[in-house]
């Protein structure tokens, strides 16, 4: 919302809503991470601490814009994590979140202290999530930006739920929600848990396994899905989500692309692409996950896809039930008969890319799975 200012007689105006500015500009708070000490002030913070997160974010960010299998880039990937998780709490949002939940509203100094310690919060989820690189190329509308740049969906929490009032969001962990983040004009990464693409038949608000998110995991370049093509609708109900979840401001390089709610709207909230418009493509995914490794001193360790040890005691529980199973393979043909042979999003494989098109007898098959498993399990 633009709001308004008085002018010298007292005068209400309201602001434009509409401002050309260049990048210096925009999203700009004085004093944002300014802390105080004896009296004085200091901005360390913003020029040491995020200074350095900043700058290797941008090489994380420029690596992944540009990403394409098989290139790996451990150090790439290290620096976007954290850059996202410092970026979604360092925002006029974020910080207004963290107040909420730290108790520290009153206390500034406390507050920027938090976000230090709590910068990495999101790490381990948004690395055991399916990534999925897609692409705006074929698209004349491109991504906009907000003024909280990492944005998360979830198909149950529409704008006006409690969820999203003020400055809340749907926590990553809940099984539906997705992290949409903008690398470019034409590049987004978009990360779903692999709990809700194995299975999106739950409640889209409940906990994901290992909710946890203060922990260590692994990640897996091989899986990120890539070379899925949006059109032109897709993009705007992406920047129509963005917008929405936006605090105050929203930024695009064409003025037409501000607007999305002109092809879209809040009651399409859940139906967005059948309701699986940042779904990545079951297709592309197996089950199991467990990961072994030995060390050099004889040592080693073990750990499941959503990041649990051997000694923990729900240790591979998905396998044992075979629940995920059923519903995946379910997921698998439904999302073969809406969208078609042609696969939505590529992993790499046995060194090479999964195939762009299945072939009809395999496409068939998927087709054959939703009618088996829907039947089996009475869903």
């Amino acid at each position: 919302m633009p709001g308004t200012f008085k002018d010298k007689r007292g005068v209400a105006h309201t602001k434009k809503g509409l401002r050309r500015i260049g990048f210096k500009h925009c999203f700009y708070e004085d004093d944002l991470y300014t802390t105080h000490f004896g009296g004085k002030e200091s901005t360390q913070m913003e020029q040491l601490f995020f200074g350095s997160i900043d700058s290797n974010g941008l090489r994380g960010v420029e690596y992944f814009s540009r990403f394409s299998h098989p290139s790996v880039d451990g150090d790439a990937f290290h620096n976007l994590i954290l850059y996202m998780s410092t970026q979604k709490l360092r925002t006029p949002k974020g910080l207004d979140w963290l107040a909420h939940k730290t108790g520290s509203k009153d206390d500034r100094d406390a507050l920027l202290t938090s976000m230090l310690k709590f910068r990495t919060l999101y790490g381990a989820i948004w690395t055991e999530c399916v990534w999925l690189i897609a692409d705006a190329t074929n698209s004349e509308t491109k991504f906009i930006v907000s003024d909280h740049p990492v944005t998360v969906y979830n198909r149950r929490c529409g704008p006006r739920s409690q969820w999203c009032r003020e400055f809340n969001d749907p926590d990553i962990w809940l099984e539906a929600t997705h992290t949409i983040f903008p690398l470019s004009l034409e590049r987004v990464l978009i990360l779903a848990n692999l709990s809700w693409v194995r299975n999106p038949y739950k409640s889209e608000v409940s906990l994901r396994p290992n909710p946890n998110p203060l922990r260590n995991t692994i990640f897996k370049f091989t899986d990120i899905q890539t070379l899925r093509n949006l059109s032109e609708q897709e993009v705007r109900e992406i920047n129509f989500i963005i917008k929405s979840r936006a605090y105050k401001y929203i930024g695009a390089a064409n003025e037409e692309w501000l607007y999305p709610e002109r092809h879209t709207s809040k009651s399409q909230w859940y139906t967005f692409g059948s309701g699986y418009l940042l779904m990545p493509d079951p297709r592309s995914i197996h089950l199991g996950g467990e990961i072994l490794w030995g060390n050099a001193d004889g040592t080693g360790g073990a750990m499941d896809e959503y990041g649990r040890n051997p000694w923990d005691k729900d240790y591979g529980r998905e396998g044992k039930t075979h629940e995920e199973a059923a519903s995946l393979y379910r997921f698998q043909g439904e999302f073969a008969r809406l969208f078609g042979p042609y696969r939505r999003g590529r992993t790499f494989n046995f060194m090479h890319l999964d195939d762009e098109r299945d072939t009809d007898d395999f496409h068939q098959y998927h087709l054959g799975l939703e009618k088996k498993y829907r039947t089996r399990r009475g869903m």
